[in-house]
């Protein structure tokens, strides 16, 4: 029996409000820093990476890069993992902020550390929006903004639409 029900668990404003608390840790932990690399898995955690961007733009004068990791979700391993810009020099000595949607068992935010394991970086950081606790993969979130428990047949959905941001229980 298929329960299509959706439960808001995050309006809008419950999401601004996590973006805005992330951006506040993500600066007391690096305050050191001239420039962070924020790196967004497409497309919902590229999305939340922007929005992050905004935030620290406002309260920090850190110099942002913001890149998109692409990846086949589905076939991580049988695809090839990109960044929309080449980053070798931009990356060396900086700190590496991961940003996803929603982390369920690691396995995106594992595959999708691929391009920078080769790199000189600093540190990489991990954040996302809502961290389910149910990994599998030896990954954790530097930053969350919600902890929610669910059973593993429950699903969590990060909707977008003009701008507005829902995070849904499905």
């Amino acid at each position: 029996m298929m329960n299509n029900q959706k439960d808001l668990i995050l309006n809008d404003g419950q999401v601004r409000q996590k973006i805005k608390r992330i951006a506040f840790q993500i600066l007391e932990n690096n305050y050191n820093e001239k420039e962070l690399v924020l790196a967004g898995v497409w497309q919902l955690g590229y999305k939340v990476a922007e929005l992050l961007k905004v935030e620290l733009e406002k309260i920090s004068k850190f110099s942002i890069l913001l890149l998109r990791i692409d990846l086949d979700k589905e076939l991580p391993t049988q695809s090839d993992i990109k960044l929309d810009k080449k980053v070798e020099e931009l990356l060396y000595d900086k700190v590496v902020i991961m940003v996803d949607d929603v982390l369920n068992t690691g396995r995106t935010m594992a595959y999708s550390l691929k391009p920078f394991l080769s790199l000189k970086v600093k540190k990489i950081e991990t954040t996302s929006l809502v961290n389910r606790s149910h990994t599998v993969f030896p990954i954790s979130c530097t930053y969350t903004g919600y902890e929610l428990s669910t059973t593993i047949n429950n699903h969590v959905e990060v909707e977008i639409i003009n701008n507005n941001v829902n995070v849904f229980l499905v």
